[in-house]
C-alpha cells in the first residue's frame, strides 16, 4: 500500500511563495528594461525608428541571399566538418592522463605570466603604435614587395612539385632508412635518458653553486653603470651630435651619387639602344 506522502509546513509554503513572487519581480523587471532598450532604440518620434527596421531589414535580406550560395554552404560545411573532427580527436584528451599535467603547467604559467603581462602591456603598446607607424609609413613599397613574393613562390613551385615527385616514387627507400634509424637509434634512448637525468643534476648543482657569485657581480656591474651613467650620456650626446653634423655631407653625396647614377644610366639606354638609322641634322641659315 502506498504512503501518503507529508504536506509542506507552513515555513516551507511561505518560502516557496516568496521566492517565487521574487523571481516573478525580477522577470518583470527584466522584460520592463527590455522593453525600455526596444522603445529608445526604435523610437518613431524623431523618425530614426523605421530607417534602423529598413537597414535591419535590407541587411538581414542580403545575408540570407549570400548564405544560400553554393560557396557559403561549402564554407559552412568545412566548419562543421571541422568542428566535428576537433570535438572527436580533442574529446580523448581530455581525459587522457596528460592532461592533468597539462592543465596544473597551463594553470602555473598563468599565475605566473599575468604580473609581467601587467608590466610589459605599456611597452607593448608603444610598440604596436610605433610598429603601425612603420607599417604606414613603408605601405608605398608593398607592391613590390608583394610583387617580389609572387614571382618567389613562382620560382619555388616548380622545385617544390618536383621534390614532391621525388620523394613520392622513393618512399620504399625512405621506409628503409627510417626502419634503419629506428633500429639503430631505439638502443640508444635508454642510455640518452640516463646521461641526460646526469647532466641535469650536474646543471643544477652548477647553477646552485653560480647564482650567489653571479648576484654579486651584478649588483658590482649595476653599481658601475650607476656611477658611468654621465659618461654613457655625454658620449651618446657625442655621437648624436657627429651624426647631425654628418647628415648634410651624407645629403650631398647622395644626391651627387644620384646625378652619376641617372647619368651613367642614360650612356648605358644610348649604347644598348642604339637609334636604328642616323639622322641627318639640316642647318637654315638666314639670307
Amino acid at each position: 500500500m502506498a504512503t501518503i506522502p507529508t504536506l509542506p509546513s507552513r515555513d516551507d509554503v511561505l518560502r516557496m511563495a516568496r521566492n517565487t513572487t521574487d523571481i516573478t519581480g525580477q522577470l518583470l523587471d527584466t522584460a520592463q528594461n527590455i522593453t525600455r532598450i526596444a522603445r529608445n532604440t526604435f523610437d518613431p518620434r524623431d523618425g530614426s525608428g523605421g530607417e534602423v527596421l529598413r537597414v535591419l531589414r535590407e541587411t538581414t535580406a542580403e545575408l540570407a541571399e549570400a548564405s544560400a550560395s553554393p560557396e557559403a554552404q561549402e564554407a559552412f560545411y568545412r566548419i562543421v566538418d571541422t568542428l566535428m573532427r576537433l570535438g572527436t580527436s580533442g574529446a580523448p584528451l581530455v581525459v587522457h592522463p596528460v592532461s592533468e599535467p597539462a592543465q596544473a603547467l597551463l594553470t602555473a604559467l598563468g599565475d605566473s605570466l599575468m604580473p609581467v603581462l601587467d608590466a610589459v602591456e605599456p611597452a607593448v603598446e608603444e610598440f604596436a603604435a610605433a610598429l603601425g607607424e612603420l607599417v604606414e609609413a613603408s605601405s608605398p613599397l608593398l607592391p613590390a614587395a608583394a610583387g617580389v613574393a609572387a614571382g618567389a613562390l613562382l620560382a619555388l613551385t616548380p622545385v617544390l612539385r618536383t621534390a614532391a615527385g621525388v620523394l613520392r616514387d622513393s618512399t620504399p627507400e625512405l621506409r628503409r632508412i627510417a626502419d634503419a634509424l629506428t633500429a639503430a637509434l631505439a638502443p640508444l634512448m635508454p642510455l640518452q635518458v640516463a646521461l641526460a637525468e646526469r647532466a641535469a643534476a650536474a646543471g643544477a648543482g652548477v647553477v646552485r653553486t653560480s647564482l650567489s657569485p653571479l648576484a654579486d657581480l651584478t649588483e658590482a656591474a649595476a653599481a658601475t653603470a650607476k656611477a658611468a651613467r654621465p659618461v654613457f650620456v655625454a658620449g651618446e650626446e657625442l655621437l648624436v651630435s657627429g651624426l647631425e653634423h654628418l647628415q648634410p655631407l651624407l645629403l650631398t653625396t647622395a644626391s651627387h651619387t644620384g646625378r652619376l647614377a641617372r647619368a651613367a644610366a642614360v650612356r648605358v639606354s644610348a649604347v644598348v639602344s642604339p637609334a636604328v638609322e642616323p639622322g641627318v641634322v639640316v642647318a637654315v641659315a638666314p639670307v
